[in-house]
């Protein structure tokens, strides 16, 4: 058995290590660039475990890890476990692009008695509906003859060092009775929490689709609550600190949802909805409230301003952070884009600063320059991602007088603050 690990982003990589430690493994990547560096024992994403890395590439008789961009080295493997990204495009609708060339690109090196598992978070159906048959096509195989597939979702926390890969169960599934068994075993092998093998690849399809969509429905019933007490003008967090003294209440919080998977995965479960004539309403109006929080910052940023008398056309602004979550060098699907873009749109100069982003990426990715330092004289300062850097800065000092200091984290002293989420 040698295994192929294809994509080695925040989801692959782990995976590749893991399952580096116990058996011959080759972790593929179609950028030669992301390659070189693992080659190198570094990692941009801070995902991996680089000692173990390092066990993993030394290897043994039995065991070892190698990195290569090259096609022709996955014709040794017999198991695929494909981790590319499934995002959603400028329509909300899943992007399967990435997933399909990936399988078009294995059923080149598809032999019989192969199995491709899928880890990449798709609606349920993707798998058996949208994949197989390119890899059927192109392979010339018949499915669940002469090749199998398994489908076992990804779990991964980015920035979470506490509920790492192997402790985090995993559910899994196969095409058939035996290599539902198979894969199940695969996994067993390498996660210590355990496994959950559920009936059908479908049903692990689903399980992923909904963990993601309870998330985002719960925290967009705490953003509405906000906009609602925010015309109150009652704090949110008080509510929720008084609330919460119940046992059962939920304590989720409010804030700006990204992200490849709270902030994506919704879409995909409502697009299956819709191809089969149910047009969901709890599902699509959770990303509705979501999708409108990084604007409603901006509005309030500007309002609170014109209070205090601060003309807005040319006023400078700091927002901090641009990655999707604290702590975590991940820009996938940052919300933070929302507030910078309608502050721009009101004439304000906005500076963006986060430590742990690549800029090269946040530029490419976002056309987005961010600074290197913090300067002072700012208007207004809002704080959008909870990096713990974020705790030391002398906020009076980098602001003017009159200014706002705008917190969506509650992280802040809120003596300190003008207003939050």
């Amino acid at each position: 058995m040698k295994i192929a690990i294809i994509g080695l982003g925040y989801v692959g990589l782990p995976l590749a290590i893991e399952f580096g430690k116990k058996y011959p493994v080759l972790g593929f990547d179609i950028d030669a660039s992301r390659v070189a560096e693992l080659n190198k024992g570094e990692d941009r994403t801070l995902e991996a475990d680089l000692a173990g890395m390092q066990v993993a590439l030394k290897g043994n008789a039995n065991s070892g890890l190698a990195f290569s961009a090259n096609t022709e080295d996955l014709k040794a493997c017999n198991i695929f476990i494909v981790t590319v990204p499934t995002p959603i495009d400028q329509f909300k609708k899943p992007d399967l692009k990435p997933l399909l060339k990936a399988s078009e690109m294995l059923g080149k090196v598809l032999k019989k008695g192969d199995i491709v598992i899928y880890e990449s978070t798709v609606y349920p159906g993707c798998t058996e509906e949208d994949c197989v048959p390119v890899l059927a096509k192109t392979s010339g195989l018949v499915f669940n003859q002469d090749f199998f597939c398994g489908y076992s979702p990804e779990r991964i926390n980015p920035g979470d060092k506490i509920n790492t890969l192997t402790k985090i169960k995993k559910v899994t599934s196969g095409s058939t009775p035996a290599i539902a068994k198979q894969v199940d075993e695969l996994y067993q092998s390498i996660i210590t929490a355990g496994t959950h093998l559920a009936p059908s690849i479908k049903v692990a399809e689903a399980s992923k689709a909904i963990e993601n969509a309870q998330r985002d429905v719960n925290i967009s019933f705490v953003n509405e609550l906000a906009l609602i007490f925010d015309r109150m003008d009652i704090d949110t967090q008080d509510v929720l600190a008084a609330a919460g003294t119940k046992w059962n209440f939920l304590k989720y919080q409010p804030g700006l949802v990204g992200g490849h998977c709270i902030g994506v995965d919704p879409y995909y479960l409502a697009h299956k909805a819709e191809s089969l004539g149910y047009q969901p309403q709890v599902i699509l109006s959770g990303r509705r409230v979501n999708d409108t929080m990084g604007m409603f910052v901006a509005n309030k940023v500007v309002k609170l301003m014109i209070a205090k008398g601060i003309t807005i056309k040319g006023a400078k602004a700091l927002v901090l952070g641009v990655t999707f979550k604290e702590n975590c060098p991940d820009i996938r699907n940052s919300k933070v884009i929302d507030i910078v873009q309608e502050l721009n749109q009101f004439g304000l100069q906005v500076d963006v600063y986060d430590p742990h982003a690549n800029a090269d990426a946040v530029k490419e990715e976002y056309k987005i320059n961010l600074i290197q330092q913090i300067a002072k004289g700012y208007d207004a300062v809002i704080l959008a991602v909870s990096h713990q850097e974020f705790k030391s800065i002398n906020y009076p000092s980098i602001l003017n007088n009159p200014s706002v200091l705008f917190d969506t984290k509650a992280f802040i002293d809120r003596n300190l603050v003008d207003g939050r989420l």
